[in-house]
């Protein structure tokens, strides 16, 4: 556990590690396995320990789509499977709508907007 950042309901948690420039994720202490969205009981195993730790935010997209509107630029919607094992849904900035690909890479970043904190992807340069 890291400490007393962790205390309050999973929601609440995980906006504070995004505060920070974080991606908080749970794992399950009972099956091991890494569970998003943050919640009370792991739905893999039904137990009620869950641990926080920090992802490093990198993934691979899994599924992505652009989404176009009648005025404006279209944007994507994608799933990204983060290496420590857990798939989240965001959206992919600074690339246009079309070009992002399924098995690319991606970085987490985080933007502030008018709700607050929002966890973004960036696209890492190919090697």
């Amino acid at each position: 556990m890291e400490g007393a950042s962790t205390e309050g309901a999973p929601a609440e948690v995980y906006r504070r590690y995004l505060q920070r420039g974080e991606l908080g994720f749970q794992r399950c202490q009972g099956c091991g396995e890494a569970v998003f969205y943050p919640r009370m009981i792991c739905p893999a195993c039904g137990c009620d320990v869950l641990v926080w730790e920090t992802s490093g935010g990198r993934g691979t997209i899994y599924a992505t789509t652009a989404v176009y509107r009648r005025s404006g630029e279209p944007y994507n919607v994608v799933l990204v499977d983060l290496d420590e094992g857990f798939r989240m849904m965001s959206r992919v900035e600074e690339i246009d709508a079309e070009e992002v690909a399924v098995g690319r890479r991606v970085t987490f970043a985080v933007r502030e907007e008018e709700d607050g904190p929002v966890l973004v992807f960036l696209p890492e340069e190919a090697s």
